[in-house]
C-alpha cells in the first residue's frame, strides 16, 4: 500500500477512461478487462457464484450521488456499471405491501413532516429495543405513503444529493422487481438485485411478518429459485433459516460489531453476539441455511487507535473454509466514513481516497462489496483484478 501515490499517477488516464464507459453503462466493458476471467473464476458457474470476482454491489443505489432507495439511485449504479443493485431495505405498509426505505421511520428519507394531513401519525416506538420517534411506514396505506417523496439521509454529509430532494416516489419492491426485468430487457444481460429484509422480529410482533410477504412475491414473479437474480439478507439469523424454508433463493447473515447481538438473538434470550457466529464453528452453522454472509468492514480489517486500518482478521480464510461468500458494507468516499489513512484533508464531507481503501480490501480475498460509490469501486476492481 505504500506505493499508491504513484500508482494514482500511472493509472489516472486509464482510470478516467474507465469511469467515462461505467457512466455510460458499460459495465460489461469492465468485466472484460484483462485478468478478470481468472478472478472471476472462484465464483464457479451458475446462479450467484457466477457474478464477478469481486463483485460491486450499489448500496441503496448510487446513494453516494442520488436520495437512497429510489429507482433514479438504483439507474444510476447500473449506469456506473454495478454488478448488483441493494434494491430494497424491505418494510411493509399497514395494508401489508413491502416497500422499499432504509427504515421503517421515514422521517429522514422522505417529506413527510412537510404534510400536515399526516403531523398526527408521529409518535414514538421501540424499535429493537430503541425509543425511536417519527412517522412508521406501518401505519400508512400504500396509497398514503405513495403521496410522499424521497429526500437525502444525511444531508449535512451530502449536501449535493439534497439537489433531487422531491423527484422520486417511495417504491415498492413488486415496481422493482418490474424495473429489473425491463433493464434487464434493454441492457441484454441480467440485472441482480440484494434486497435486505429489515426489522423481522420487530415486524413480526405486529403481525407483519415479512418473509412470507417477500416469499409470495418472489413466487408470484418466478424469482424464488436457486439460480434467480435475487439475494436475499437480514441481520437477523432466525429470519434467513425461515427464509431457507419458503424460498430457494441465495440467501446472506449480516453481521454487525462483534460485540453486538442480532435482536432476534435478544429477543428469545440467545446470548450468542455475532464473535460466536464468526467462529469456525459459528460459520459452519450458517452454512447450513445460508451461502454468504454480509460483515460490517471492521470484522475484515480491523481500525487501530487512530481511526487507520490495522491488521486482517481471519474472518475471509474461515468464511471460505465454511463455503460461505463474503459480501462485506460499506464502502463510501467521504472522509467521515474512511479509514483514517485513507482521508484527504479535515473536511469531513470531502471525498478521500476510496479507491485506496477499496483496493486495501479487494487484497482480503472478499467475494464482493457494498459501495454508496458503485463508480469508484468498479475502477478499483478493475485495478484489482489486474494486478
Amino acid at each position: 500500500m505504500g506505493t499508491q501515490g504513484s500508482n494514482e499517477q500511472e493509472r489516472g488516464t486509464a482510470r478516467r477512461a474507465l469511469l467515462g464507459a461505467a457512466v455510460l453503462g458499460a459495465g460489461g466493458a469492465v468485466l472484460g478487462l484483462p485478468g478478470a476471467a481468472s478472478a472471476d473464476a472462484r465464483h464457479g458457474s451458475g446462479g450467484y457464484r457466477a457474478l464477478p470476482t469481486p463483485t460491486v454491489i450499489a448500496h441503496r443505489g448510487a446513494s453516494g450521488y442520488r436520495p437512497e432507495h429510489t429507482l433514479g439511485s438504483y439507474q444510476l449504479a447500473l449506469d456506473m456499471g454495478a454488478h448488483v443493485i441493494e434494491a430494497g431495505d424491505l418494510v411493509p405498509t399497514k395494508d401489508g405491501h413491502l416497500v422499499c426505505r432504509h427504515e421503517p421511520e421515514i422521517g429522514g428519507t422522505t417529506d413527510v413532516a412537510d404534510h400536515p394531513e399526516f403531523a398526527g401519525r408521529k409518535t414514538t416506538k421501540s424499535l429493537d429495543g430503541v425509543a425511536t420517534t417519527g412517522w412508521f411506514t406501518e401505519d400508512f396505506t400504500l396509497a398514503e405513503l405513495k403521496t410522499l417523496r424521497a429526500a437525502e439521509r444525511i444531508p449535512g454529509t451530502r449536501p449535493h444529493n439534497t439537489l433531487y430532494n422531491g423527484r422520486w416516489e417511495i417504491p415498492t419492491f413488486e415496481e422493482v422487481l418490474r424495473w429489473q426485468d425491463e433493464q434487464t430487457r434493454k441492457r441484454g444481460k441480467q440485472v441482480w438485485i440484494y434486497p435486505e429484509v429489515k426489522h423481522p422480529t420487530y415486524f413480526r410482533g405486529l403481525g407483519l411478518g415479512v418473509e412470507e410477504r417477500l416469499a409470495r412475491i418472489l413466487r408470484k414473479h418466478g424469482k424464488d429459485g436457486r439460480n434467480a437474480p435475487v439475494i436475499i439478507q437480514s441481520f437477523e439469523p432466525t429470519s434467513i433459516q425461515r427464509l431457507d424454508k419458503l424460498v430457494d433463493n441465495p440467501l446472506a447473515v449480516l453481521l454487525s460489531t462483534a460485540s453486538s447481538r442480532p435482536y432476534d438473538f435478544v429477543d428469545t434470550g440467545d446470548p450468542r453476539t455475532v464473535a460466536d457466529l464468526i467462529t469456525p464453528k459459528g460459520l459452519k452453522e450458517i452454512a447450513t441455511y445460508a451461502q454468504g454472509i454480509g460483515p460490517t468492514l471492521d470484522l475484515i480489517i480491523p481500525r487501530d487507535a487512530s481511526g487507520a486500518l490495522g491488521t486482517p482478521t481471519t474472518l475471509v480464510a474461515d468464511a471460505h473454509k465454511a463455503g460461505l461468500i463474503l459480501h462485506p458494507y460499506t464502502m463510501r468516499n467521504e472522509n467521515t466514513f474512511l479509514p483514517a489513512n485513507f482521508r484527504k484533508g479535515s473536511d469531513p464531507t470531502a471525498y478521500g481516497d476510496a479507491f485506496g481503501a477499496f483496493q486495501a480490501y479487494f487484497e482480503t480475498g472478499i467475494d464482493g462489496i457494498f459501495s454508496d460509490n458503485a463508480d469508484t469501486a468498479l475502477l478499483a476492481r478493475a485495478d484489482f483484478v489486474n494486478g
